[in-house]
């Protein structure tokens, strides 16, 4: 018999269409006291790693500079039979360069605003990346969770 972990994990496929489905990821990081930072925020799939951006001087990025563990959970369903889940545990890459960050900034304004012209997000993005860092997230482990796989049995 199965593990009820086996039987809710998705397959690769599975857990990267989920990922390309949602808006927004929570994200955790850990403050000097060693207590956890949880935010949210946009993201992008860029060559298959899940890229955040954020302001330089934000919470996270001090925190992340100090300590590049960090967590993300994306997550949907309402009721039991229908939780659906990927958490990640990573070591996050910051990338400080400006151009790099244009690129990647540009990523997450483009998945995140649809309808906005290219060359709108560009130039926004292009004000914006000498004040940003992109984190890449390198995943140490990841879980997933799909209860419809369940099929009502609980």
């Amino acid at each position: 018999m199965p593990k009820r972990r086996e039987l809710i994990s998705m397959t690769e496929s599975e857990m990267w269409d989920f990922i390309e489905e949602q808006k927004s990821v929570q994200v955790a990081t850990i403050n000097r006291d060693g207590s956890p930072h949880l935010t949210t925020l946009w993201f992008a799939v860029v060559d298959g790693q899940i890229v955040l951006e954020t302001f330089t001087k934000s919470q996270k990025v001090v925190n992340l500079q100090r300590d590049p563990r960090i967590a993300l959970l994306l997550e949907s369903g309402e009721v039991y039979d229908q939780l659906k889940g990927v958490s990640i545990n990573a070591t996050a890459e910051l990338v400080d360069e400006v151009d790099a960050v244009h690129r990647l900034h540009t990523a997450v304004l483009k998945r995140n605003t649809p309808g906005v012209p290219e060359e709108t997000l560009d130039k926004v993005s292009a004000s914006m990346a000498h004040k940003k860092t992109a984190i890449l997230v390198k995943p140490d482990r990841v879980m997933s969770w799909d209860h419809s796989k369940l099929g009502g049995i609980y």
